[in-house]
């Protein structure tokens, strides 16, 4: 597992990569991509209808 000072070190390394401006923008983009994502693993995991009986 990653501890404190890796951490503390990867965030210092993205905060010098992306600026403290951006990173608001790109958290909020990874969280609509996760929900996004989150979203289409409900939708693949519902029983779908049975297309065959419809043709």
């Amino acid at each position: 597992m990653i501890g404190t000072t890796e951490a503390i070190i990867i965030g210092g390394v993205v905060l010098l990569l992306f600026g403290a401006k951006k990173l608001p923008e790109l958290a909020k983009s990874m969280g609509q991509s996760k929900a996004a994502f989150d979203e289409g693993l409900k939708e693949g995991m519902q029983p779908e209808d049975d297309e065959d009986e419809s043709s």
